[in-house]
């Protein structure tokens, strides 16, 4: 295994963004939760600690702590925001209400030679998001940065290898953040960046080849990036793989026949390709609820994926798609917590098999697009847009019909080439089209028309917790529009949804 730093979640909303910097700076990181720091550190030997933020107060009964001694190990320490107040409060410091500082601060280094600021600019701007400040500091220790209203907004004990910083180095909004975070992991941890995806590659398929052989393994393939990625991975280790990948006619214009070809005929893979789509839609029949679609969905696919894996027999593994952010979801490591039925729908109640194998559980998603393209698959499986698992059938307000997937397949073809073509398709985070339930008055050809109207909906986000509608330019959108109206039938109005998230979510349905 890599070299080793544990991230120490205190309840920060930033504490998945700390560590995927850290992993950004080529060093492999765990997420842990605070409670485990004493089990985690005799575990895995770690290079460093960073301590992130968190809600509490430290003066507070009940707030997060450490045990001492873990700041007497000889461990390099950084901590940021409630991290830094707990090293200062910790050993003998004094913590306490000072001025509320949230936003951007010119921070202003005062310690020219320390390791942390090593390169980093005289002044420059900081993000701020704290009421607590340190009042004194512990003995031994010294400030090396300030703002206008923070005296401590950075201390450091070189000796005992322990820094804290007030501002967030890991959000985007503090100038010097990510040269801080790597003085942090090189210049104090003496971390050798050997954390890289090539490295990941090799270490994963060694270790695959040594645990299963050439035993049976099942994957249920939805053409999405973890599981393209996770088969992909597997296919380069085991000669034994059969992936299943279930049509149910719910999917974007040319993405079933992109699958087969992609994974059967370029990368060679035992692909059992499955086409369901009369079975879904028949399913699917007169029903408008979208909990109903949902349900009537995920039950369907785990019946078709059930009959033909009894077509294969018993394997011995089973693939599943798990990432980082389920495990950290699931209870930050505590493998009891995992969901194990988390991506394939259910899949190991109705699958006889011996042992999961999740071959990507180590990484976050912009981890899992780098290893895509570093085992070779093409751009646009990997750069593959959330896609629900339900499909279309929930960008479809009202009954599903063949001929509304079809109306709806062409308006979001001619959305995405549009967008591709203006080279916005990198800047949008997820774009796409919605075909309502909504009829309208038009006129087309000097006809009057009684058609269907259809949403575009794209937003700009980093996770899709929040998200903003994309301020699309108004002459993309009118190409848009007009090759929609001209292009697919039964189709006579065109609307831009530009509701953010909250008070929307990003689906329609």
């Amino acid at each position: 295994m890599a070299q080793t730093v544990l991230v120490v979640d205190f309840g920060g909303q930033y504490n998945q963004l700390i560590a995927r910097r850290v992993r950004e700076a080529n060093v492999y990181c765990e997420l842990i939760s605070f409670e485990q720091i004493e089990q985690k550190i005799a575990e895995t030997k770690p290079i460093g600690l960073v301590f992130t933020g968190g809600p509490a107060s430290f003066n507070e009964p009940g707030a997060p702590r450490i045990p001492a001694e873990v700041l007497s190990m000889g461990i390099p320490v950084l901590g940021i925001c409630y991290g830094c107040q707990l090293i200062a409060g910790t050993l003998g410091g004094a913590v306490g209400n000072g001025p509320r500082e949230y936003g951007r601060r010119k921070l202003k280094v005062e310690k020219k030679r320390s390791k942390l600021f090593d390169g980093v600019k005289p002044e420059s701007d900081c993000w701020m998001s704290h009421t607590i400040y340190i009042e004194k500091l512990p003995t031994g220790f010294v400030t090396t940065a300030t703002t206008e209203t923070c005296p401590v907004a950075a201390m450091e004990n070189e000796k005992s290898k322990l820094y804290g910083v007030q501002f967030h180095p890991e959000v985007i909004h503090t100038e010097e953040g990510f040269k801080i975070l790597k003085n942090f992991l090189y210049g104090v941890c003496g971390a050798t960046g050997e954390w890289t995806m090539s490295g990941y590659v090799e270490r994963t398929v060694s270790e695959l080849k040594a645990k299963v052989g050439d035993k049976k393994i099942l994957c249920a393939l939805s053409g999405g990036v973890d599981s393209a990625v996770a088969a992909t991975l597997i296919h380069k280790a085991c000669p034994n793989l059969t992936c299943i990948f279930v049509d149910h006619g719910l999917l974007r214009k040319g993405e079933a026949e992109e699958v087969v070809r992609v994974f059967r005929d370029e990368q060679g893979m035992n692909l059992v390709a499955v086409d369901a789509s009369e079975r879904f839609l028949k399913k699917l029949e007169g029903v408008t609820e979208p909990e109903r679609k949902r349900k009537i969905i995920g039950e369907e696919f785990i019946r078709v994926f059930e009959q033909e894996a009894k077509k294969i027999g018993a394997v011995d593994y089973l693939v599943q798609g798990t990432i980082y952010p389920d495990v950290i979801e699931s209870g930050l490591n505590h493998s009891a917590k995992i969901k194990s039925h988390h991506n394939v729908g259910g899949l190991p109640d109705v699958v006889d098999f011996k042992e999961l194998i999740e071959p990507l559980r180590l990484l976050f998603k912009d981890e899992v697009r780098r290893l895509g393209f570093e085992l070779g698959l093409p751009e646009q499986i990997v750069m593959r847009q959330p896609f629900p698992g339900p499909g279309l059938a929930i960008r479809i307000i009202g009954d599903i019909t063949k001929e509304k997937l079809d109306i709806l397949r062409d308006a979001d073809y001619i959305f995405r080439d549009e967008i591709a073509k203006a080279g916005l398709d990198r800047e949008i985070w997820q774009y796409f089209a919605a075909l309502t339930n909504i009829r309208t008055v038009g006129v087309m050809g000097d006809e009057r028309t009684y058609d269907y109207t259809v949403i575009l909906r794209a937003v700009t986000s980093v996770d899709g917790m929040t998200a903003d509608w994309a301020r699309i330019p108004f002459d993309v959108l009118q190409n848009i529009s007009d090759r929609i109206v001209n292009e697919v039938k039964h189709v006579n109005r065109v609307a831009y949804d530009i509701t953010s998230k909250p008070p929307a979510t990003i689906e329609l349905e």
